[in-house]
């Protein structure tokens, strides 16, 4: 059986749906794997979505969550996904979105992964990625000549750190800038206004923010949440009263087993996920 790949891969073999050139680095997006040891894996697995308002990545938010979460026996996949920085515009980050979490579902039996045990997560504009992926997944294509996208696109769980929700007045201007562009629909808004796509069928959400954040309001995660209520969607929110934008697992730089304090959020986090079978 095929083990996980230790190394970056594309999404897909050929160019990119949309791409706008051939540098790896601005054109291609690839998922970065992060296995946990073998003893202690759970068969879950999480694509991680970096933020950086849609116009770069933020290591912290990928690479520190991925090694967190094989802490705790889940399989992570760090997504990079294409900039608006790079000329790319909706629906290009979704689209890799949704094609990360088909290649890991379509790969799940290659892998030891349990196909219904895949979730997503993300932090700022990487938490409105997130919030886009669980509320404009789509049914796989039974005819599609590729195979991956014969599978779902639907998420298994979303958690959203800090998350640009809204691309309404509570937006969060840079991000929903290089996202939609200097001068979006009223459509194109209301589309990528996630607090107003939330389904009955979107997946259960943790979601946590800091109600001083300077950068993005925490009004965007509460109009999340009362969304997902009106809906029935299962969710656990926490607000904390203080802390920065970014501020991620609250230290920087960890490895496997770091035993160094960790913000509150991620306690909360691994008991919602031991509730939810994946860790």
């Amino acid at each position: 059986m095929p083990s996980v790949p230790h190394e970056s891969f594309p999404l897909w073999d050929a160019p990119a749906p949309g791409a706008l050139g051939h540098s790896a680095e601005e054109h291609v997006p690839t998922l970065t794997p992060y296995s946990p040891p073998a003893d202690t894996a759970t068969g879950a697995a999480v694509i991680v979505c970096p933020g950086g308002s849609y116009g770069m990545l933020a290591d912290h938010e990928g690479r520190d969550y991925a090694l967190w979460l094989n802490d705790r026996g889940i399989a992570a996949f760090v997504l990079k996904y294409r900039l608006g920085t790079h000329g790319y515009r909706h629906p290009t980050m979704v689209t890799d979105a949704a094609r990360a979490i088909r290649t890991v579902r379509h790969r799940a039996a290659d892998w030891n992964l349990n196909p219904q045990r895949i979730g997503i997560m993300g932090s700022s504009a990487g938490g409105h990625l997130v919030s886009t992926a669980v509320t404009h997944f789509e049914a796989g294509k039974p005819d599609a000549p590729d195979a991956i996208d014969r599978v779902s696109s639907r998420p298994d769980l979303g958690i959203l750190c800090y998350p640009v929700i809204s691309m309404g007045p509570l937006a969060h201007e840079e991000s929903r800038r290089n996202l939609l562009g200097s001068q979006p629909t009223a459509e194109l808004v209301a589309l990528l206004s996630s607090e107003l796509q939330v389904k009955p069928s979107t997946p259960p959400c943790f979601i946590w923010h800091t109600q001083d954040d300077g950068a993005v309001k925490v009004e965007n995660a509460l109009a999340f949440a009362s969304a997902l209520q009106a809906q029935g969607v299962p969710f656990s929110l926490h607000i904390y009263p203080s802390g920065p934008h970014g501020l991620g697992l609250g230290v920087t730089g960890y490895q496997r087993g770091d035993t160094r304090p960790l913000h509150p959020w991620t306690g909360e986090l691994y008991g919602w996920l031991r509730e939810r079978r994946f860790a």
